[in-house]
């Protein structure tokens, strides 16, 4: 009897055990999934949104007069990273006032403001000026992150970051979508960039943003 009582408080244990196991299992598996949302979402969202961005059109003028493409991407990525890095703090911090509803609601709307955003032909406007004697890396770290500031680029990572709660992915996702979308034009140039189909892009950049936008309106209503 006492055997088969030590059996039975075995099998038992092992029953908690597997339990606890299946729910840590489940737990993580969602953890990654969530990880894995925020840092596609915040790629895909940037990479579109770059395309015919006055941010691009500065890689493409700064590969064309540097001719030094490896330095420019890595500009670009440094100061892409520094910049969504700032945006995605704001973010976070603005995160926390707020409750899930409202949150989820400020970011669908934002998310549709940005699609109108979106429609709109960039142009490039000079705010940091260069010279041939200047590093090229320097020269795009420097241009780079300033035309970033007020960018839609740097909104979208700001709302991004309000919206998931791992900042470290979101911003690792915006910065990959940035270097993605630059990388062509940076070691192609020009022939690249009058291939694109610039009025496509801004289209499909406005549609990916006005689905992002009601899929967090719906989240709300659905927590409301």
């Amino acid at each position: 009897m006492r055997g088969l009582k030590r059996h039975g408080e075995t099998n038992g244990g092992a029953s908690v055990v597997s339990g606890r196991g299946y729910l840590l299992w489940s737990f993580t598996r969602s953890a990654r999934s969530a990880c894995m949302e925020s840092f596609l979402v915040s790629l895909s969202t940037v990479a579109i949104a770059e395309m015919g961005d006055r941010t691009q059109i500065l890689s493409l003028m700064l590969a064309a007069h540097y001719r030094r493409p490896w330095a420019i991407l890595t500009g670009v990525t440094c100061a892409t990273l520094a910049n969504h890095a700032a945006a995605g703090f704001i973010g976070a911090r603005l995160a926390r006032f707020l409750t899930p509803t409202l949150l989820d609601a400020l970011v669908g709307m934002s998310m549709l403001g940005m699609a109108l955003w979106a429609l709109r032909p960039d142009a490039l406007e000079e705010r940091a000026g260069h010279t041939r004697r200047a590093s090229a890396f320097i020269a795009t770290l420097v241009a780079f992150f300033i035309a970033e500031i007020g960018d839609k680029t740097q909104i979208a990572t700001v709302a991004l970051a309000a919206a998931y709660a791992n900042l470290a992915l979101v911003v690792a996702g915006t910065t990959v979508g940035m270097v993605l979308a630059n990388a062509p034009v940076v070691f192609l140039g020009k022939a690249f960039s009058e291939r694109l189909p610039l009025k496509t892009l801004h289209y499909v950049a406005s549609v990916l943003f006005v689905v992002l936008g009601l899929v967090f309106i719906v989240r709300a209503l659905g927590r409301g």
